[in-house]
């Protein structure tokens, strides 16, 4: 593989994404309108420099051990490219860090785009390149595919390295956010799972993934019933307890409520006929108004994408 060395200021835009979807569990993912913009700039003084605005300012690294320095770096080594001696990216993240929004996946996707970018090796390194990059750093492709493709994804690993395609989102399906104060990483979130699972659990999730597919593209009133999850929600309960007191409390109002990702943020695959004001209502209901914030950020139909700047 020939390929130029890194030069010059490239800029990506990369959004955030809701993963499991309830049955779904890494596989699928849904990507939403909270898009972080990093910038990154070869240039002459020696070291690495991070400014970063928006989520995760005064807390995220500021040199090579932030994340997307480390993907940037990762890739520039499988392309056999040399590291600049000297790089500056400038982050300004839209997107929530600690929620189950994929922030860790964004960071990873856009550093190995700018990587590619600088070095003109778009040839070089496609789609299917990229996310085996990400998947190395997150550990599975759910988060990383509805990143890379925008809208929604399903994702599954072969042999060869994981694969994911794009599948069709209702257009009267209107996601909606519910950000707690608190946050979980997403190790803890998942410390808490079972080694093992029944068959019973695992069929029915199976099934329900399925229709969850179909619901997703031509039929939004199947989504309380697709969005049913025997596998991870609930037994997250002792490492989020609020969050699934609240997913509780919605899905028995009948709106498709999931815990996003790891959590501790909720997910509604809400419809035009059920508004945020029954969201709203019910948080009233429960007095937990002040715990949590309701964003409506929609659905990101774009996918990720780095150019020269």
């Amino acid at each position: 593989m020939s390929v130029a060395a890194a030069t010059g200021t490239a800029r990506a835009w990369v959004s955030a994404s809701s993963a499991n979807l309830g049955p779904g569990f890494d596989c699928l993912g849904l990507a939403l309108g909270l898009v972080d913009d990093v910038t990154a700039s070869v240039v002459d003084e020696p070291g690495v420099r991070v400014d970063v605005f928006g989520h995760g300012a005064g807390e995220l690294a500021g040199d090579r051990e932030h994340l997307v320095v480390r993907a940037l770096h990762a890739t520039l080594e499988l392309l056999g490219v040399a590291e600049p001696a000297g790089l500056w990216l400038r982050c300004v993240n839209s997107i929530p860090h600690g929620r189950g929004l994929g922030s860790s996946a964004a960071a990873v996707v856009a550093g190995v785009l700018l990587a590619r970018t600088l070095c003109d090796a778009e040839g070089e390194l496609g789609d299917a390149q990229v996310l085996g990059l990400a998947t190395t750093f997150e550990g599975h492709p759910d988060n990383a595919s509805a990143a890379l493709l925008g809208g929604a994804t399903v994702a599954w690993t072969e042999p060869g390295g994981p694969r994911a395609v794009r599948v069709p989102v209702h257009r009267d399906i209107v996601p909606l956010l519910l950000l707690p104060t608190g946050r979980l990483a997403t190790r803890q979130a998942r410390a808490v799972l079972p080694a093992d699972v029944a068959h019973v659990d695992a069929a029915a999730n199976a099934g329900r993934a399925a229709l969850l597919v179909h619901a997703l593209g031509y039929e939004p009133d199947l989504l309380l019933a697709a969005t049913h999850d025997r596998l991870h929600q609930s037994q997250r309960r002792c490492a989020m307890p609020d969050s699934i007191e609240l997913l509780d409390e919605l899905r028995s109002d009948g709106l498709p409520a999931v815990v996003s990702g790891a959590g501790p943020a909720l997910l509604v695959l809400s419809t035009r006929q059920r508004q945020p004001d029954d969201v709203q209502r019910i948080l009233e209901r429960i007095g937990a108004l002040t715990h949590w914030q309701l964003r409506s950020p929609g659905v990101c139909w774009d996918r990720a994408r780095a150019e020269r700047t």
